[in-house]
C-alpha cells in the first residue's frame, strides 16, 4: 500500500515566547514493515539548528532548537511511504514460554524489553485481562485478538483532539476513549499478563466512524518471540497489517508524540491548529504529484 501524506502543525502564542529545543518524530519508521519513498519537513521561520537523531527506541526524530523569540510556529511534513506487510499473522511464536500466559521471554529479551514489560496495571485492568485470558485458554495469541476485538465492540469510542490519555482503569470503567485512550488500555492489560507492550503514534487509512477527518492515530504494539514487534488496534478491532503509517513507538506515550517541546513565557497561552491529508492507494500512480512543492529538510 503506498501513502501519500501532507501533515501540518501550527502553533501560536499570545505574544513572543523562547522555545526550548523541540523533539519531532515526524519521520516514519523504516523496517520490514514500511518504508520512507520521499520525505521533506520544514520549520517556518527557519530554526538556528535541526539536528537527525535515534531516539533510545528505535525513533527517528528531529531536534529543532532556537535563539531569537517568536509568537508562532508552523511545521510541514510531506512523506510519501510504502506499507509492506499484507498479513499480520505470518509469524510463529518461537519460544515456548510465550505461547501461554502469563508470558515468559528469554534472559536476554526479557532485560531489552523491561520498559515495555512494567506492570502498574491497577487490579480492575487486572482482573479484567485474567477473564480474557481464561476465556481464550491462556493463549497468548488467541489473547491479543480477543482484546484487540472485545475492546473496538465493548467500548464507546469517541474522539477527542487534546489531553493526556485517560487511565486504563478508567477507560476500563467508562468503556469510553479516544484511540489513545484505548491504547493505553491494550497495553495495560498485555503487562498485566507478561506481555511486552509499548503505545504507537502514526496515521492510519481506516476511519473510525467517531472521527469526521483524518487525525493522528494511536495504537499499541506486542513483542512475541518469532514474531517481532506486531501491532494491534484495539479501537479498530484488527492486527495492523499495511493500513497504519507507523511514527514512533515506545513504553511511555510521552516519547511517542509526534512533537514534544516547552517554551518559556510567564502567563503566555499558546493554542494548535492542525491539518492532515492522507491518501493510500495499492498502486503509486493513482496518488500523483503531491499536494503542494515541497522543500528538502
Amino acid at each position: 500500500m503506498f501513502f501519500r501524506i501532507h501533515h501540518r502543525l501550527s502553533y501560536t502564542y499570545e505574544r513572543p515566547v523562547f522555545l526550548e529545543p523541540m523533539a519531532l518524530r515526524l519521520t516514519p519508521r523504516q523496517d520490514g514493515s514500511q518504508r520512507i519513498l520521499e520525505h521533506q519537513l520544514r520549520l517556518e521561520e527557519a530554526p538556528a539548528g535541526l539536528s537527525r537523531v535515534l531516539e533510545p527506541d528505535g525513533t527517528d526524530a528531529m531536534v529543532a532548537w532556537f535563539q531569537q523569540e517568536r509568537d508562532q510556529l508552523t511545521i510541514t511534513v510531506d512523506m510519501l511511504v510504502e506499507t509492506l506487510r499484507c498479513n499480520p499473522f505470518d509469524w510463529i511464536v518461537t519460544h515456548r514460554g510465550a505461547q501461554q500466559l502469563p508470558v515468559t521471554y528469554p534472559e536476554a529479551e526479557a532485560r531489552s524489553l523491561a520498559g515495555c514489560l512494567q506492570d502498574r496495571t491497577d487490579s480492575s485492568v487486572r482482573d479484567w485481562a485474567q477473564a480474557i485470558a481464561d476465556g481464550v485458554d491462556r493463549s497468548a495469541t488467541a489473547f491479543l485478538s480477543a482484546l484487540a476485538d472485545g475492546i473496538h465492540h465493548g467500548f464507546h469510542h469517541v474522539g477527542r483532539l487534546e489531553g493526556e490519555p485517560t487511565d486504563a482503569a478508567q477507560t476500563l470503567r467508562t468503556r469510553t476513549g479516544a484511540c489513545r485512550d484505548t491504547a493505553m488500555l491494550f497495553v495495560a492489560a498485555c503487562r498485566s499478563q507478561g506481555l511486552a507492550a509499548r503505545f504507537v503514534s502514526g496515521y492510519s487509512m481506516h476511519h473510525p466512524p467517531e472521527v469526521s477527518e483524518h487525525e493522528l492515530h494511536a495504537w499499541a504494539e506486542v513483542y512475541l518471540p518469532g514474531g517481532g514487534w506486531r501491532g494491534f488496534d484495539p479501537s479498530l478491532g484488527l492486527a495492523v497489517a499495511d493500513g497504519h503509517v507507523i511514527l514512533a513507538a515506545a513504553p511511555d506515550h510521552h516519547l511517542a508524540a509526534p512533537v514534544s517541546g516547552r517554551y518559556r513565557g510567564t502567563g503566555v497561552g499558546s493554542s494548535l491548529a492542525y491539518l492532515i491529508r492522507l491518501q493510500a492507494t495499492e498502486e503509486l500512480r493513482e496518488l500523483g504529484a503531491p499536494p503542494q512543492p515541497m522543500i528538502p529538510s
